[in-house]
Protein backbone atom coordinates (compact mmCIF):
# COMPACT_ATOMS: atom_id res chain seq x y z
CA UNK A 1 0.00 0.00 0.00
CA UNK A 2 1.47 3.53 -0.67
CA UNK A 3 2.06 5.79 2.27
CA UNK A 4 2.22 9.31 3.07
CA UNK A 5 3.36 10.17 6.23
CA UNK A 6 6.24 12.74 6.45
CA UNK A 7 5.67 14.87 3.10
CA UNK A 8 2.07 15.29 3.38
CA UNK A 9 2.22 16.21 7.05
CA UNK A 10 4.17 18.70 5.47
CA UNK A 11 2.49 19.77 2.84
CA UNK A 12 -0.94 19.62 5.23
CA UNK A 13 1.06 22.00 7.45
CA UNK A 14 1.88 24.77 4.97
CA UNK A 15 -1.88 24.62 3.40
CA UNK A 16 -2.51 25.59 7.41
CA UNK A 17 -0.31 28.36 7.01
CA UNK A 18 -1.73 29.19 4.03
CA UNK A 19 -5.03 30.27 5.47
CA UNK A 20 -3.04 32.38 8.71
CA UNK A 21 -3.24 35.90 8.30
CA UNK A 22 -0.18 37.36 5.95
CA UNK A 23 1.85 37.86 9.09
CA UNK A 24 2.31 34.53 9.08
CA UNK A 25 2.58 33.74 5.16
CA UNK A 26 5.94 34.34 3.30
CA UNK A 27 9.19 32.87 4.43
CA UNK A 28 7.64 31.22 7.94
CA UNK A 29 6.11 28.39 5.31
CA UNK A 30 8.59 25.58 5.69
CA UNK A 31 10.47 23.87 2.70
CA UNK A 32 8.83 20.96 1.38
CA UNK A 33 10.68 17.39 2.36
CA UNK A 34 13.47 16.52 -0.49
CA UNK A 35 11.61 13.46 -2.87
CA UNK A 36 14.33 11.51 -4.67
CA UNK A 37 13.87 8.21 -7.20
CA UNK A 38 14.42 4.76 -5.20
CA UNK A 39 14.16 1.81 -7.77
CA UNK A 40 10.33 2.51 -9.21
CA UNK A 41 9.10 4.72 -6.64
CA UNK A 42 9.69 8.29 -5.69
CA UNK A 43 10.09 8.56 -1.90
CA UNK A 44 10.78 11.26 0.72
CA UNK A 45 13.36 11.34 3.34
CA UNK A 46 12.34 8.14 4.88
CA UNK A 47 12.08 6.14 2.53
CA UNK A 48 8.19 6.63 2.17
CA UNK A 49 6.53 6.22 -0.78
CA UNK A 50 5.26 9.30 -2.50
CA UNK A 51 2.83 9.78 -5.19
CA UNK A 52 2.26 12.71 -7.05
CA UNK A 53 -1.38 13.93 -8.02
CA UNK A 54 -2.13 17.72 -9.11
CA UNK A 55 -2.41 20.32 -12.03
CA UNK A 56 -0.61 22.01 -14.87
CA UNK A 57 -0.80 25.57 -14.80
CA UNK A 58 -0.87 27.47 -17.98
CA UNK A 59 2.17 29.59 -18.92
CA UNK A 60 2.90 31.73 -16.15
CA UNK A 61 3.44 34.58 -18.82
CA UNK A 62 -0.10 33.98 -19.86
CA UNK A 63 -1.03 33.89 -16.28
CA UNK A 64 0.99 37.28 -15.51
CA UNK A 65 -0.42 39.26 -18.54
CA UNK A 66 -3.96 38.63 -17.83
CA UNK A 67 -3.67 39.07 -14.03
CA UNK A 68 -3.69 35.67 -12.37
CA UNK A 69 -0.59 34.87 -11.86
CA UNK A 70 -1.43 35.07 -8.13
CA UNK A 71 -1.38 33.79 -4.65
CA UNK A 72 -5.14 33.56 -4.87
CA UNK A 73 -4.51 30.73 -8.14
CA UNK A 74 -2.10 28.65 -5.89
CA UNK A 75 -4.63 28.88 -3.23
CA UNK A 76 -7.18 27.45 -5.47
CA UNK A 77 -5.15 24.46 -6.88
CA UNK A 78 -4.15 23.39 -3.33
CA UNK A 79 -8.03 23.78 -2.45
CA UNK A 80 -8.48 20.69 -4.78
CA UNK A 81 -6.11 18.92 -2.35
CA UNK A 82 -3.77 18.67 -5.49
CA UNK A 83 0.03 18.12 -4.25
CA UNK A 84 1.96 19.26 -7.81
CA UNK A 85 1.59 21.90 -10.16
CA UNK A 86 3.42 22.01 -13.11
CA UNK A 87 4.54 25.58 -15.29
CA UNK A 88 4.64 25.16 -19.19
CA UNK A 89 7.23 27.39 -20.19
CA UNK A 90 7.13 27.82 -23.68
CA UNK A 91 10.36 28.91 -25.86
CA UNK A 92 8.32 31.71 -27.08
CA UNK A 93 7.59 33.25 -24.09
CA UNK A 94 10.95 32.38 -22.41
CA UNK A 95 12.61 35.02 -25.64
CA UNK A 96 9.48 37.30 -25.26
CA UNK A 97 9.92 37.73 -21.74
CA UNK A 98 13.53 37.41 -21.24
CA UNK A 99 15.39 35.54 -18.82
CA UNK A 100 15.92 37.51 -16.00
CA UNK A 101 12.13 38.48 -15.83
CA UNK A 102 11.08 34.96 -16.76
CA UNK A 103 13.49 33.73 -13.82
CA UNK A 104 11.28 36.10 -11.61
CA UNK A 105 7.89 34.83 -12.45
CA UNK A 106 8.85 31.32 -11.96
CA UNK A 107 10.40 32.83 -8.64
CA UNK A 108 6.77 34.08 -7.47
CA UNK A 109 5.31 30.91 -8.50
CA UNK A 110 7.87 28.51 -7.27
CA UNK A 111 7.62 30.66 -3.92
CA UNK A 112 3.52 30.72 -3.63
CA UNK A 113 3.46 26.42 -4.32
CA UNK A 114 6.03 26.48 -1.07
CA UNK A 115 3.84 28.61 1.22
CA UNK A 116 0.59 26.26 0.39
CA UNK A 117 2.27 23.10 -0.20
CA UNK A 118 2.77 22.33 -3.34
CA UNK A 119 5.32 20.90 -5.41
CA UNK A 120 6.32 22.11 -9.02
CA UNK A 121 7.32 20.57 -12.33
CA UNK A 122 9.02 22.92 -14.43
CA UNK A 123 8.28 21.83 -18.21
CA UNK A 124 10.29 23.37 -21.40
CA UNK A 125 6.60 23.34 -23.21
CA UNK A 126 7.67 22.51 -26.94
CA UNK A 127 6.07 20.22 -29.02
CA UNK A 128 8.33 18.77 -32.24
CA UNK A 129 11.41 17.21 -33.38
CA UNK A 130 14.67 18.74 -32.04
CA UNK A 131 16.89 17.27 -34.62
CA UNK A 132 15.15 19.23 -37.22
CA UNK A 133 14.18 21.79 -35.13
CA UNK A 134 10.81 22.07 -36.56
CA UNK A 135 8.37 22.41 -34.50
CA UNK A 136 4.32 22.26 -34.17
CA UNK A 137 3.91 25.95 -33.92
CA UNK A 138 5.73 29.33 -33.44
CA UNK A 139 4.93 29.39 -29.83
CA UNK A 140 7.05 26.24 -29.65
CA UNK A 141 9.84 27.04 -31.80
CA UNK A 142 13.21 26.52 -30.60
CA UNK A 143 16.22 24.97 -30.89
CA UNK A 144 19.01 22.23 -29.47
CA UNK A 145 20.96 25.40 -28.48
CA UNK A 146 18.23 27.36 -27.03
CA UNK A 147 17.08 24.30 -24.61
CA UNK A 148 20.54 23.44 -23.63
CA UNK A 149 20.65 27.54 -22.33
CA UNK A 150 17.17 27.27 -20.66
CA UNK A 151 18.18 24.11 -18.62
CA UNK A 152 21.18 25.56 -17.16
CA UNK A 153 19.46 28.44 -15.98
CA UNK A 154 16.91 26.88 -14.26
CA UNK A 155 19.10 23.92 -12.74
CA UNK A 156 21.58 26.90 -11.98
CA UNK A 157 18.88 29.19 -10.08
CA UNK A 158 17.12 25.82 -8.17
CA UNK A 159 20.17 24.38 -7.51
CA UNK A 160 18.98 23.17 -3.39
CA UNK A 161 15.31 24.52 -4.04
CA UNK A 162 13.48 21.25 -2.89
CA UNK A 163 9.64 23.08 -3.92
CA UNK A 164 11.20 22.39 -7.48
CA UNK A 165 10.92 18.47 -7.43
CA UNK A 166 11.19 17.55 -11.14
CA UNK A 167 12.53 19.53 -14.35
CA UNK A 168 10.61 18.01 -17.79
CA UNK A 169 13.34 18.27 -20.49
CA UNK A 170 11.00 18.83 -23.72
CA UNK A 171 7.27 18.34 -23.24
CA UNK A 172 5.89 16.54 -26.49
CA UNK A 173 8.55 14.86 -28.51
CA UNK A 174 7.42 14.18 -31.94
CA UNK A 175 7.98 13.79 -35.69
CA UNK A 176 4.31 14.18 -36.73
CA UNK A 177 4.21 11.26 -38.96
CA UNK A 178 7.17 12.75 -41.25
CA UNK A 179 5.90 16.40 -41.09
CA UNK A 180 8.94 17.44 -39.07
CA UNK A 181 11.26 15.45 -40.35
CA UNK A 182 12.36 11.84 -38.78
CA UNK A 183 14.40 11.17 -35.91
CA UNK A 184 15.16 8.46 -33.22
CA UNK A 185 15.07 7.22 -29.93
CA UNK A 186 18.70 7.00 -30.20
CA UNK A 187 18.71 10.48 -31.02
CA UNK A 188 16.49 11.58 -28.52
CA UNK A 189 18.22 9.72 -25.76
CA UNK A 190 21.68 10.80 -26.73
CA UNK A 191 20.05 14.31 -26.63
CA UNK A 192 18.55 13.94 -22.97
CA UNK A 193 20.87 12.47 -21.68
CA UNK A 194 23.09 14.93 -22.68
CA UNK A 195 20.67 17.14 -21.20
CA UNK A 196 20.88 15.97 -18.01
CA UNK A 197 24.72 15.51 -17.58
CA UNK A 198 24.30 19.74 -17.76
CA UNK A 199 21.37 19.87 -15.11
CA UNK A 200 23.51 17.43 -12.53
CA UNK A 201 26.22 19.89 -13.29
CA UNK A 202 24.51 22.65 -11.15
CA UNK A 203 21.63 20.69 -9.20
CA UNK A 204 22.22 16.62 -8.76
CA UNK A 205 19.24 16.45 -6.58
CA UNK A 206 15.95 17.81 -8.58
CA UNK A 207 14.56 14.97 -10.97
CA UNK A 208 14.75 15.10 -14.84
CA UNK A 209 11.62 14.22 -16.94
CA UNK A 210 11.82 12.29 -20.05
CA UNK A 211 9.35 11.86 -22.34
CA UNK A 212 9.23 9.49 -25.52
CA UNK A 213 7.66 10.19 -29.10
CA UNK A 214 4.44 10.44 -30.60
CA UNK A 215 3.55 13.62 -28.53
CA UNK A 216 4.92 11.98 -25.45
CA UNK A 217 2.96 8.76 -25.58
CA UNK A 218 5.43 6.27 -26.70
CA UNK A 219 7.85 4.72 -24.08
CA UNK A 220 8.30 1.48 -26.02
CA UNK A 221 11.98 1.94 -26.72
CA UNK A 222 12.89 2.29 -22.77
CA UNK A 223 11.90 -1.40 -22.68
CA UNK A 224 15.71 -2.19 -24.72
CA UNK A 225 17.71 1.58 -24.05
CA UNK A 226 16.56 3.55 -21.10
CA UNK A 227 17.87 6.53 -19.93
CA UNK A 228 21.72 5.58 -19.07
CA UNK A 229 21.44 8.22 -15.77
CA UNK A 230 20.20 6.71 -12.07
CA UNK A 231 17.63 8.84 -10.75
CA UNK A 232 15.70 9.79 -14.03
CA UNK A 233 11.62 9.29 -14.20
CA UNK A 234 10.14 9.02 -17.64
CA UNK A 235 6.48 10.89 -19.11
CA UNK A 236 3.28 9.80 -20.16
CA UNK A 237 0.30 12.00 -21.76
CA UNK A 238 -1.87 9.06 -22.57
CA UNK A 239 -5.36 11.28 -23.92
CA UNK A 240 -8.30 8.92 -24.01
CA UNK A 241 -8.10 9.06 -27.73
CA UNK A 242 -4.25 8.47 -27.89
CA UNK A 243 -5.61 4.48 -28.74
CA UNK A 244 -9.04 3.31 -28.28
CA UNK A 245 -10.64 1.23 -26.04
CA UNK A 246 -10.60 -1.13 -24.26
CA UNK A 247 -7.11 0.64 -23.07
CA UNK A 248 -5.66 -1.13 -20.45
CA UNK A 249 -4.05 -3.46 -22.56
CA UNK A 250 -2.49 -0.80 -24.31
CA UNK A 251 -1.39 1.44 -21.70
CA UNK A 252 0.63 -1.08 -20.43
CA UNK A 253 2.47 -2.24 -24.21
CA UNK A 254 2.58 2.02 -24.78
CA UNK A 255 4.22 2.71 -21.63
CA UNK A 256 2.74 1.18 -18.37
CA UNK A 257 5.59 -1.64 -18.40
CA UNK A 258 8.12 1.44 -17.32
CA UNK A 259 6.70 1.85 -13.58
CA UNK A 260 7.58 -2.11 -13.18
CA UNK A 261 11.36 -0.78 -13.02
CA UNK A 262 11.51 3.26 -12.76
CA UNK A 263 9.10 5.88 -12.02
CA UNK A 264 6.27 7.20 -14.26
CA UNK A 265 4.59 10.44 -14.20
CA UNK A 266 1.69 11.02 -16.69
CA UNK A 267 2.28 14.93 -16.99
CA UNK A 268 -0.88 15.73 -18.65
CA UNK A 269 -4.32 13.44 -18.64
CA UNK A 270 -7.80 15.47 -19.06
CA UNK A 271 -10.63 14.71 -21.72
CA UNK A 272 -13.46 16.81 -22.99
CA UNK A 273 -17.08 15.62 -24.57
CA UNK A 274 -17.51 16.23 -27.97
CA UNK A 275 -20.01 19.02 -27.11
CA UNK A 276 -17.77 21.01 -25.04
CA UNK A 277 -16.41 24.43 -27.13
CA UNK A 278 -13.07 23.67 -28.59
CA UNK A 279 -12.55 20.07 -27.88
CA UNK A 280 -10.35 18.27 -30.52
CA UNK A 281 -8.65 15.67 -30.92
CA UNK A 282 -7.20 13.71 -28.89
CA UNK A 283 -9.27 14.73 -25.67
CA UNK A 284 -12.78 13.53 -26.40
CA UNK A 285 -13.90 11.31 -23.87
CA UNK A 286 -15.33 11.69 -20.94
CA UNK A 287 -15.53 9.75 -16.80
CA UNK A 288 -15.09 6.17 -18.29
CA UNK A 289 -11.80 7.09 -19.66
CA UNK A 290 -11.00 9.22 -16.03
CA UNK A 291 -12.16 6.32 -14.22
CA UNK A 292 -9.78 4.09 -16.23
CA UNK A 293 -6.74 6.00 -16.32
CA UNK A 294 -6.66 6.70 -12.26
CA UNK A 295 -7.53 3.08 -11.94
CA UNK A 296 -4.46 2.39 -14.15
CA UNK A 297 -2.22 4.31 -12.53
CA UNK A 298 -3.52 3.52 -8.84
CA UNK A 299 -2.47 -0.03 -10.02
CA UNK A 300 0.95 1.04 -11.28
CA UNK A 301 2.19 3.58 -8.72
CA UNK A 302 1.83 5.50 -11.61
CA UNK A 303 1.84 9.88 -10.69
CA UNK A 304 -0.29 12.39 -12.68
CA UNK A 305 -1.15 16.04 -13.65
CA UNK A 306 -4.39 16.99 -15.15
CA UNK A 307 -4.27 19.27 -17.99
CA UNK A 308 -5.14 22.88 -17.46
CA UNK A 309 -5.84 25.14 -14.92
CA UNK A 310 -7.45 27.57 -17.40
CA UNK A 311 -10.61 28.01 -18.34
CA UNK A 312 -9.42 29.05 -22.02
CA UNK A 313 -6.68 26.41 -22.86
CA UNK A 314 -8.32 22.90 -23.23
CA UNK A 315 -9.16 20.75 -21.89
CA UNK A 316 -9.86 23.05 -19.32
CA UNK A 317 -10.12 21.99 -15.52
CA UNK A 318 -12.29 25.15 -14.48
CA UNK A 319 -14.86 27.63 -16.25
CA UNK A 320 -14.12 30.95 -15.40
CA UNK A 321 -11.48 32.91 -12.92
CA UNK A 322 -13.63 32.16 -9.78
CA UNK A 323 -12.29 29.07 -10.71
CA UNK A 324 -15.79 27.30 -11.06
CA UNK A 325 -14.54 23.21 -12.02
CA UNK A 326 -15.83 22.15 -15.47
CA UNK A 327 -16.85 18.75 -15.37
CA UNK A 328 -13.33 16.93 -16.31
CA UNK A 329 -12.36 19.64 -13.32
CA UNK A 330 -14.67 17.88 -11.19
CA UNK A 331 -13.43 14.33 -11.54
CA UNK A 332 -10.18 15.37 -11.24
CA UNK A 333 -10.86 17.35 -8.37
CA UNK A 334 -12.73 14.46 -6.35
CA UNK A 335 -9.89 12.10 -7.27
CA UNK A 336 -7.31 14.42 -5.84
CA UNK A 337 -9.84 14.59 -2.63
CA UNK A 338 -10.08 10.75 -2.52
CA UNK A 339 -6.10 9.75 -2.70
CA UNK A 340 -4.31 12.81 -1.91
CA UNK A 341 -4.09 12.20 2.35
Amino acid sequence: MTRFPLAVAAIAATLALSAAPSAAQGSAAPAPPRIRVEGNHFVDPDGHTFVFRGVSSSDPDRLERLGHWNRAYFQAIRSWNANVVRFPVHPSAWRSRGEADYLKLLDQGVEWAREVGLYVIIDWHSIGNLRTELFQNPSYNTTRTETFRFWRAIAEHYAGNPTVAFYELFNEPTTSGGKLGTSSWAYHKATMEELIGVIRAYDPATIPLVAGFDWAYDLTPVREAPISYPGVAYVVHPYPQKRPPPWPEKWEHDFGFVADTYPVVATEIGFMTADEPRASVPTIGDETYGNAIIDYFNRKGISWVAWVFDPVWTPHLIQDWSFTPTRQGRFFRARMMELNR
